[in-house]
């Protein structure tokens, strides 16, 4: 079995003289999470339409589940888009259950199935309202729903979040965690760095188009220390100052000290020449945000839209 769910290569795509995606490569492992991360306007909603074959690359391949992203490879994925697609007029449980019969699913398997989700969703006493009665947020808790009924290999899932209170953001952060520990592949667009630091092990950082870096989450952070130092410990701060520590900021109980003259070591020195109680002396990993600016630029976290949308 090909152990790579999605593969492209040399993927290239434009709209008229804009280009929003270009030369571009990425390859996601079985059984991972991975967030494709970038600005609105970088060009990562016309990524997923193209591993989706909604639209095809003028340049490179895609593949998709070991192979060209047929109607049979395209039926293992549960694929929510970005923009809300919901059936105002039907009743929620009949939206579900038709939903699931378009993905292959006995329509009682498919009824029993969406009763189970509207429950563990809070919405079980929605369920034979019309669509147009729920909030904005219900209906996209009733679109995911939608996405993930027919218990797909791999999770394609753009902007999930957006939307949606703090409270049922957790809820769906932790269906994608128990989803990967069943061993499926997830992939998910976000803008918002944080919350692919909480779910990703692999992450893809798009900027204007092309990409940026990617890999391990964990190896890039490695990759990518400056140096800086989280320092805590009992007492007041005057030995920093005698240790010739300069620059430093509060950060709760603890001082963020950046890189400079002094050295990790000589620093440890100073903190046992001065008899200093530490209770904690940590390296600190770069945020996201941080290492996609040191490759970007700052520019780069706010890319224009394509004037027809084509870059997203």
């Amino acid at each position: 079995m090909n152990d790579m769910a999605v593969r492209l290569s040399g993927v290239t795509k434009s709209f008229g003289e804009h280009t929003a995606v270009s030369e571009f490569d990425l390859e996601i492992p079985r059984g991972t999470i991975l967030g494709l991360l970038g600005p609105n306007g970088s060009g990562k909603t016309t990524t997923i339409r193209m591993i989706m074959a909604i639209l095809l690359p003028d340049e490179g391949t895609v593949e998709l589940l070991g192979g060209v992203p047929d109607m049979s490879r395209r039926s293992r994925v549960g694929y929510l888009p970005e923009e809300r697609g919901v059936y105002p007029k039907m009743k929620v449980i009949e939206q579900l259950v038709f939903l699931g019969e378009l993905r292959g699913l006995a329509r009682a398997d498919a009824k029993e199935r969406a009763g189970q989700w509207l429950e563990r969703l809070g919405l079980k006493d929605w369920a034979a309202k019309k669509v147009q009665d729920l909030s904005k947020g219900m209906q996209q808790k009733v679109q995911f729903i939608g996405t993930i009924l027919h218990d797909p290999e791999l999770l394609i899932l753009d902007e999930p979040f957006s939307g949606l209170d703090p409270i049922n953001q957790d809820v769906l952060e932790s269906i994608v965690r128990e989803e990967s520990a069943r061993g499926k592949t997830i992939l998910f667009s976000t803008h918002l760095m944080e919350q692919a630091e909480r779910l990703c092990e692999r992450v893809c950082l798009i900027s204007r188009a092309r990409k940026v870096l990617d890999g391990d989450l964990k190896q890039l952070k490695r990759r990518e220390r400056t140096g800086a130092v989280a320092v805590e410990f009992e007492g007041d701060a005057g030995w920093l100052d005698r240790a010739g520590v300069v620059e430093r900021e509060p950060a709760g109980d603890a001082w963020h000290i950046p890189p400079g003259r002094i050295g990790h070591g000589e620093l440890l020195s100073a903190a046992l020449r001065e008899g200093v109680n530490l209770r904690r002396f940590e390296v600190l990993e770069p945020r996201l945000h941080e290492i996609f600016v040191r490759h970007a630029g700052e520019e780069a976290t706010e890319a224009p839209m394509s004037p027809k949308g084509g870059a997203r």
